[in-house]
């Protein structure tokens, strides 16, 4: 997900100017730091002094904090906050991976929608995925194609070199553009849906802070680069899509590869949106849990369900900005932060007190400003 978000940071930075280069490493800081935060929810003190993990997901965290107003209900919102936010992921896979097929072979007389189900049929393996292992896999070479996407560009704009121009950049800003930034940016870092799952299975679990941090480090650093070399590239030319300014030879490459990232990116939501739903089904029928039959069932209704929104879905866009504004921002900044306050109130500092009040805050500023312009934008087309 986060490198469909990469290639619109140019244009982010077209629209944002020298503030975007810093909301770039801003969100990356926060986004760390929400991160953090959310797995220190998993834990807490024994006797002595130990920190055990007593929840094992987002849900666990949640029915924690409303375990005295209702013990169910911060487990409900959270499952289907998240299997919204995966839903609506997976969709936009499908429907990137049509509009890319479509524009890597303009000369075969099908449409967009017939590549998306095209598209949709490599896919149909995804119902046999049990395991994480084969998604980390999966994703592994998902990361490859990414790097290989990113070095092609920055290549190509360091060949470009000598019509750099600092020139380029703008100090004045059109406050609605801002805010499209703002999303773009902040969005390009999202990852706390599988944090609590992905710190479970690592062999050092006490080594999450460290990679945490290394890897927006890491992060930052390659999406600063590639957004300030693409905007000194192109300028005002920059386009929604940067691979939309290459020349054709190269935009054909990375395109493919895009359309090789998409679908190597689609079974880890999927198989996080699956998971949840086996997770309620459990509850309330364990003999029922592990029946192929039933999995083969559910993960095949999810895929089908993928396919039809991403066919007959009017205005996706606008509709995966509007939820992207509720469910990112709320598993990303809102639900973090409160979780953490409500847990760990009486030990927490001053100032990290203040810290989590203010990236609730902020959060909830982002989604508001996400909200009225998704807003703006379906009134405008269907008015």
């Amino acid at each position: 997900f986060q490198g469909i978000f990469v290639l619109g940071l140019p244009y982010a930075v077209l629209h944002s100017g020298y503030s975007g280069l810093l909301l770039i490493v801003l969100a990356a800081a926060l986004c760390c730091y929400t991160g953090k935060i959310l797995i220190a929810c998993l834990y807490e003190e024994n006797e002595d002094g130990q920190l055990i993990r007593v929840r094992d997901t987002y849900e666990d965290i949640a029915n924690a904090c409303c375990k005295k107003l209702c013990p169910s209900l911060g487990g409900i919102v959270v499952n289907v906050t998240q299997v919204v936010e995966l839903i609506m992921t997976c969709i936009l896979y499908l429907v990137v991976s049509g509009n890319l097929l479509s524009h890597s072979f303009p000369y075969v007389p099908l449409t967009e929608k017939t590549w998306s189900v095209i598209a949709f049929v490599t896919l149909l393996p995804c119902i046999f995925i049990r395991t994480l292992k084969i998604v980390s896999k999966l994703s592994q070479l998902c990361s490859l194609v990414h790097f290989v996407i990113i070095f092609v560009v920055i290549t190509y704009c360091l060949t470009q070199v000598h019509q750099w121009s600092w020139a380029k950049f703008r100090l004045s800003l059109e406050f609605e553009d801002f805010l499209v930034s703002v999303g773009v940016i902040i969005f390009s870092y999202t990852s706390q849906i599988f944090l609590p799952t992905l710190e479970g299975n690592m062999k050092n679990p006490g080594e999450f802070r460290c990679m945490l941090n290394w890897t927006h480090f890491f992060a930052c650093i390659l999406k600063t680069t590639f957004a300030l070399t693409a905007f000194l590239t192109w300028g005002e030319k920059t386009k929604e899509v940067i691979t939309d300014n290459l020349p054709s030879f190269l935009e054909t490459l990375v395109n493919l590869c895009l359309l090789t990232k998409a679908l190597l990116s689609y079974p880890l939501p999927f198989f996080a949106a699956t998971e949840i739903v086996y997770s309620c089904i459990s509850e309330d029928n364990h003999s029922n849990y592990r029946s192929p039959l039933l999995a083969l069932t559910v993960r095949g209704s999810f895929l089908l369900l993928t396919l039809l929104m991403a066919m007959f879905t009017p205005h996706f866009a606008l509709l995966m900005g509007l939820s992207g504004s509720v469910t990112g921002a709320a598993m990303t900044f809102l639900l973090p932060s409160l979780f953490h306050l409500k847990l760990k109130w009486k030990k927490l500092s001053f100032l990290e007190k203040c810290a989590d009040i203010s990236v609730f805050i902020l959060g909830f500023l982002c989604s508001l400003a996400g909200i009225v312009c998704s807003m703006k934008g379906l009134l405008d087309v269907f008015g």
